[in-house]
């Protein structure tokens, strides 16, 4: 591992999601150390304090395929996964990819979907592969989830079960802004979201040159 481009990829990143996130440093930092090492991360808080933000600002500072899934009570393994479906024109049974085929997979609000469909992810994200009808499906390198979750106590969440919380590398916590912070936030988000301009710092090379 080069030092120097590590912490050149480190703080670049980080400068970049600091136009976007007011105040968040330590959480930052730990969610690009999670990308490198090739971990997953679960943030965890109340809503509204930027989870699914951070996620997409990360996504959008990197040249990396992104794709999001709101998990909802009623979502399915199959719509996360992929299915094998008939088509007509061929003849035959093709494969569509779920939305788990991708380099950030944004898991929003991961505790509100089924036991079930939480599970679906177990496999993708411990082996970096989907496995359906037996058949086996690699995924895009690198793969990192970010789910985001609401306080367990919270109206129609399901927590999540220990096999799926050993898959994730670093637990991270938000925490509402402070006074400053807030007004911060108030003067960025004034007429639009800074998110809309960020441009790309980091790609694909970059990440192998520190792996």
């Amino acid at each position: 591992m080069n030092n120097t481009k590590l912490k050149d990829l480190t703080q670049r990143l980080t400068q970049n999601i600091n136009k976007v996130i007011v105040g968040k440093n330590e959480t930052i930092q730990r969610l690009i150390i999670a990308l490198i090492c090739g971990g997953h991360v679960l943030l965890e808080d109340v809503p509204g304090t930027a989870k699914t933000l951070l996620a997409k600002t990360l996504s959008k500072s990197l040249d990396l395929n992104f794709s999001r899934v709101q998990f909802t009570p009623d979502l399915l393994p199959s719509d996360v996964t992929g299915i094998h479906y008939y088509d007509q024109k061929q003849g035959e049974f093709v494969f569509r990819e779920g939305p788990v085929f991708t380099n950030i997979l944004l898991a929003d609000e991961i505790n509100r979907a089924t036991p079930r469909t939480q599970s679906s992810l177990l496999e993708c994200m411990e082996e970096r592969q989907v496995s359906i009808d037996g058949q086996t499906y690699s995924l895009e390198k690198p793969f990192m989830v970010i789910a985001t979750q609401n306080p367990v106590e919270t109206l129609g969440t399901f927590p999540l079960p220990e096999a799926q919380l050993d898959r994730f590398l670093l637990k991270l916590y938000m925490d509402y802004p402070d006074t400053d912070e807030g007004i911060e936030i108030l003067k960025r988000f004034q007429y639009e979201s800074p998110l809309s301009g960020l441009k790309t710092v980091a790609d694909r090379a970059d990440l192998e040159a520190v792996s």
